[in-house]
């Protein structure tokens, strides 16, 4: 009897471990478009908290079973890292109906709470289900190709700013500057991510054969590209803030910062980079994320008559029309 209950323990666990409940806290990438929507309409939907909570939920639901596929079809290739290796998928403990059965429930389920919060939140969240299955399935599996694989991974956060914003607002799109600076804002977190581990790995060859993308990656171009990815994300961030609030111009040189220091996380030895759940850890770079945070909602609430003249290019003798 007792080796009957272990036998029923150990699937369950290694069934909730490839769900990467530790990984919903990305959806934290939710808040942003959730504000801006909050901004961009004059009273809030009645059942707000309710939408929120359902809309939270559905997302980590959908997420879930983007990582259930993404573990089961990775485990040949987690065998060749150092420390994925012992995955429960790497070691065979898992059966293909088992993982099947769960992305299935976790996909219908998450899909089912999406469409009781709107039927845009509902088209963007078949979006993110449907780009798990680019990613990781044959023939596209676009994580095997070399800057696709960051492209078409990062696209998950403008979808999580979208379903944040279609929690609130239904039938329209927020600004295609801040999407493609959440866009490019992950794609340079993904990048430094890539970084991290193939300096972890240590051995090009052994790289690519966990990660079939790092065959055409050096840490020099990963390092390059990241910075691509950054500048792009500052240029949209720059439109969007100072489109929406001349006051948010005081704010750059903390988002400068911000990536900054996430690139020296990137650098060190193990760095909390190549997992970003365990990125908590990191809690002066927490800390400042918090302060950040803080930052741009007083720039949101007080105004600064003094940055008034730098919306007016006459009075700064550039000679610019109405």
């Amino acid at each position: 009897m007792q080796a009957l209950k272990t036998a029923v323990r150990i699937p369950l666990a290694d069934l909730v471990a490839i769900a990467r409940p530790d990984h919903w806290f990305k959806n934290v990438f939710m808040i942003p478009g959730l504000a801006i929507g909050l901004l961009s309409v004059p009273e809030a939907r009645p059942d707000l908290a309710f939408a929120i909570l359902i809309g939270l939920v559905s997302t980590c639901m959908v997420a879930s079973a983007n990582y259930t596929i993404n573990e089961w079809l990775d485990a040949e290739s987690d065998r060749h890292h150092p420390l994925k290796h012992t995955r429960s998928a790497a070691q065979g403990r898992l059966a293909a109906h088992q993982v099947f059965a769960q992305y299935v429930v976790l996909a219908v389920v998450g899909l089912g709470l999406a469409s009781v919060v709107s039927r845009d939140f509902f088209l963007a969240s078949n979006v993110l289900l449907m780009m798990g299955i680019f990613y990781n399935v044959h023939p596209f599996r676009t994580k095997d190709r070399t800057y696709l694989d960051v492209l078409s991974e990062s696209v998950n956060n403008p979808l999580r700013l979208l379903l944040g914003w279609f929690i609130v607002v239904d039938g329209s799109f927020p600004p295609s500057s801040v999407l493609m600076a959440y866009w490019m804002g992950g794609a340079f977190l993904m990048a430094i991510k890539r970084y991290a581990e193939f300096r972890f790995i240590g051995d090009p060859q052994r790289a690519s054969l966990y990660r079939r993308s790092f065959a055409g990656y050096t840490e020099k171009t990963l390092l390059l590209s990241g910075f691509f990815y950054a500048i792009t994300a500052s240029f949209f961030l720059a439109i969007f803030l100072i489109k929406h609030r001349i006051e948010f111009v005081l704010s750059f040189p903390l988002f400068a910062i911000l990536f900054v220091w996430y690139l020296s996380i990137g650098m060190k030895d193990g760095s909390a980079a190549q997992r970003p759940e365990k990125l908590f850890r990191e809690m002066p770079f927490m800390a400042y994320v918090g302060f950040l945070a803080a930052a741009v909602a007083v720039m949101q609430l007080v105004d600064m008559p003094f940055l008034y003249p730098l919306l007016d290019g006459r009075q700064l003798g550039l000679g610019m029309g109405n």
